[in-house]
């Protein structure tokens, strides 16, 4: 997919990766960009440096969501590339362990890394199916493919989030609908830093370097062109998915082991 001429959605586009999305699509020439962020503010001055359209929009909200989306369907005739990109990191907390953070923070994540994105999905595929073309892209996470160390909720949400693409993708393929997964390992992020205040693990996902959201962006443009299911800012995660596919027991070993490191040191 190339971007020029298309009509582009983002949400979570007020700040970090979405911010950079954005700036990367309006630079390549996109007909016309909907900013969506929880923040009005961020989303108004995203908006202005892109010349698009700004919707202070709560993900968590399918309602919100339809409203959006039929709004920008009035303005702009289309959506031709929806981008679901909001998400949130939390951490385990204190104690440590893969059940330590409270329910309303999994209610939390479930919402915004699976159920917003197949709201999305919902709200676009009539209009999309009856063009016979459109395209989604998922901001999910290398955690989505690996773990997140650290931060229970969210890895498990990103595995999930992953699994719907895959259906989106398989069930709707021969219609002309196309997915792209985004999985980078650490961006240089305001979540990225309030992980790490939080003891989320932001420190492991961080072992192959910390890209700037611009680098990510970079990386959206070319896997869009190519079409890829799987966009890998980080490339050293497409060996590590490799190995977690050729020995499980041997991957969680080494996790075991990466765990222990940055607890302890040793």
């Amino acid at each position: 997919m190339e971007v020029a001429g298309k009509y582009i959605v983002v949400t979570g586009g007020g700040n970090g990766i979405g911010k950079a999305l954005c700036e990367a699509f309006h630079a390549q020439g996109a007909a016309g960009i909907a900013v969506l962020d929880l923040e009005q503010d961020s989303a108004e001055a995203v908006a202005a440096s892109v010349n698009g359209l700004a919707i202070a929009v709560n993900v968590r909200d399918e309602a919100a969501i339809q409203s959006a989306i039929a709004r920008i369907e009035a303005e702009f005739g289309r959506i031709d590339l929806m981008c679901s990109n909001a998400g949130i990191g939390a951490g385990d907390g204190e104690q440590g362990w893969a059940t330590s953070a409270d329910n309303a923070v999994w209610q939390a994540m479930w919402d915004i890394h699976v159920m917003a994105h197949m709201w999305a999905a919902r709200a676009c595929l009539p209009g999309m199916l009856e063009r016979g073309e459109g395209y989604f892209l998922h901001t999910v996470s290398a955690a989505g493919l690996l773990a997140q160390i650290g931060d229970a909720a969210y890895g498990t949400t990103k595995h999930a989030s992953l699994g719907f693409a895959e259906s989106l993708a398989i069930t709707h393929g021969d219609a002309g609908i196309k997915v792209s997964c985004l999985c980078p390992q650490a961006v240089m992020t305001r979540m990225i830093a309030e992980m790490i205040g939080a003891g989320g693990g932001a420190e492991s996902a961080g072992i192959d370097g910390v890209l700037s959201p611009e680098d990510v962006a970079q990386a959206v443009i070319e896997g869009l062109a190519a079409e890829q299911f799987l966009i890998l800012p980080h490339p050293m995660v497409e060996q590590y998915r490799q190995n977690k596919a050729a020995n499980y027991d041997r991957w969680i070993g080494g996790m075991k082991k990466l765990r222990r490191h940055f607890i302890s040191g040793e």
